[in-house]
């Protein structure tokens, strides 16, 4: 039995792709240049109106009496003379179930006035008893130390329907927000 290659088919096929690939050389690779894209222009994070806002914020607290210098860490207690020790130390201890929740991180003063303002008045025409305000331990405010956390003291202390508040408990949020307990009285701040 002769081994013929032409009667095999593999062997024809890979003969005929031989044949037809002799001629073939490499091709030399040269890079190419690709142009860099260019990055484009920075924009300013703020415009002139937030300049203008924050310019304005600024001089408002200047204008305003000097409350205590309140610490980033340092805890916010208030009390009417009506609410008595024991309902205060409940509200202290978290023991109170939480109606409603308000968050003001990354506010501006005035959204944070005014968005507190609404959620009080919520709270007040719903009937809700305590609520949790979260207003951030001022880590990053630099040096006018926590102003947000100023703001919830002043604002609260104000509002005739806050009848106490004070700083959460570390789980629940710490020196960074506070349990109020409201009362049914008018929810305008004193002048």
């Amino acid at each position: 039995m002769a081994n013929n290659h032409d009667d095999d088919p593999a062997h024809s096929d890979f003969a005929l792709l031989q044949a037809a690939l002799r001629d073939v050389r490499p091709l030399q690779f040269e890079p190419r240049h690709v142009p860099q894209r260019r990055r484009p222009a920075p924009r300013a994070r703020f415009t002139r109106a937030d300049r203008r806002a924050v310019l304005a914020e600024s001089l408002a607290d200047l204008r305003q009496p000097l409350a205590p210098v309140i610490e980033s860490g340092e805890e916010l207690q208030f009390k009417r003379d009506s609410v008595s020790p024991l309902t205060f130390k409940q509200l202290r201890r978290g023991q109170f179930r939480v109606d409603a929740e308000l968050d003001l991180h990354g506010l501006t003063l005035a959204q944070a006035e005014q968005l507190l303002g609404e959620f009080l008045a919520d709270a007040l025409i719903h009937g809700l008893r305590v609520l949790r305000i979260v207003h951030g331990k001022g880590l990053r405010s630099g040096h006018r130390g926590p102003v947000l956390k100023h703001l919830v003291n002043r604002y609260l202390q104000r509002v005739d329907a806050v009848l106490a508040f004070a700083s959460a408990r570390e789980v629940d949020g710490g020196s960074g927000a506070c349990l109020v307990l409201m009362g049914a009285r008018r929810a305008a701040p004193r002048p």
